[in-house]
Formats: C-alpha cells, structure tokens, sequence
C-alpha cells in the first residue's frame, strides 16, 4: 500500500494519509466495527470491514480536478445525509465524495461522524 501513497501528488499524500488515519482511529474507537482491511479498489486506497460486515467500503483519491477526496459508494444515503447536516462545510462531489485542497486543515471531528457512519452504515 505504501507504493500506492508514494504514487500520489506530495500534496495531495499528506491529507490522504491524515484521512487514513482518521479512518483507523475511528475504527477503532467504534467497537461493532471489529477490523479494518485496507486493499485497493479501483487503483485507490480502500477500507472494509470483512469481519462485522458492518460498513460500506470508503475509499481515498485524487480526483481529476487535484487536491483529494475521501469517497463512498454512491449508493449509499451518507453523503446526502451528510450535506443536510453540514451544507457549506465541505466541497461535495454529488452523493459519492468529498473533495479537499492540497493543505487543506481537515475538520477531524466532521469528518469522524461522516467515517463513522461510512463503518457502520448496514448496522442501521
């Protein structure tokens, strides 16, 4: 996986690592969880939960427009959920991701609800 990051733009790494890290702290934090695989889906970065089934996949990127994203199945209700919560707080990219500029300060708190019901999105 670290070739994987490596292959990034240095600035868009940096915030995909703090994202990775989010998502590993919640997880962990979260006990229905249980363990987070990371793989790679599509070329980037993915993260399930193989064991409880509990989560829909997120998966971490560069989009086309630069900067980086943390993504959702686009079939899921979070990101619309999540834009009638926080509506001018983040760039959204439809119901499918949240796009972020290179340097950008991210607003850990948000973005640990927004993890966390991505982790356990099929315990509702």
């Amino acid at each position: 996986m670290a070739d994987t990051f490596d292959s990034f733009p240095t600035d868009a790494r940096a915030g995909l690592l703090d994202l990775r890290d989010l998502i590993f702290r919640t997880a962990k934090k979260t006990p229905s969880v249980g363990r987070i695989e990371e793989t790679l889906k599509w070329g980037q970065p993915a993260y399930l939960t193989p064991d409880s089934k509990s989560g829909t996949t997120i998966r971490l990127g560069v989009p086309k427009s630069g900067g980086f994203a943390l993504f959702v199945h686009c079939q899921t209700t979070l990101m619309s959920e999540f834009q009638t919560l926080f509506p001018d707080g983040f760039t959204y990219d439809g119901n499918r991701a949240i796009h972020f500029t290179d340097g950008q300060d991210l607003p850990r708190d948000t973005l640990r609800l927004l993890i966390k019901s991505a982790l356990t999105y099929h315990l509702k």
